[in-house]
């Protein structure tokens, strides 16, 4: 049924493996620099010029938030687009011919998209908010 867009997914999934697999070891290769750099005590004798982060220090995660509000819009708008449904196409209950299933489709799947998006850009200002009362 999509097998035109099986040799596009297949070529970018080998694409992005091979990406992936330069970009770990350029990634290596920056880090041995970077610990050459420190061994060599050029950095001992200007203070906090460079510094490794504190992992002392409790950091808050926001996992939970994001994930929750990304599932809160997600069930929002499958809500939202059974409503839009259910209201707008006719003989939605009943037997629905190709056009009105291919439109409760797009109407699902924007109405997912768009409160997912939502969801997480509420999860950002809830967390702007919170660093800000932190500081």
């Amino acid at each position: 049924m999509m097998d035109f867009i099986t040799v596009p997914v297949i070529i970018s999934i080998i694409t992005y493996g091979i990406y992936k697999l330069f970009e770990l070891f350029v990634c290596r290769r920056e880090r041995l620099s970077i610990i050459e750099k420190l061994s060599d005590n050029q950095f001992l004798s200007v203070p906090n010029s460079f510094s490794l982060p504190n992992y002392a220090q409790p950091r808050t995660a926001y996992g939970t938030l994001k994930g929750g509000c990304l599932l809160l819009g997600i069930g929002l708008g499958l809500l939202v687009g059974f409503v839009i449904c259910a209201t707008c196409i006719p003989d939605y209950f009943d037997k629905m011919n190709w056009i009105h299933k291919q439109t409760a489709a797009v109407i699902y799947g924007s109405c997912v998209l768009i409160f997912g998006g939502l969801g997480l850009l509420t999860a950002f200002i809830i967390e702007l908010k919170l660093g800000k009362k932190k500081e």
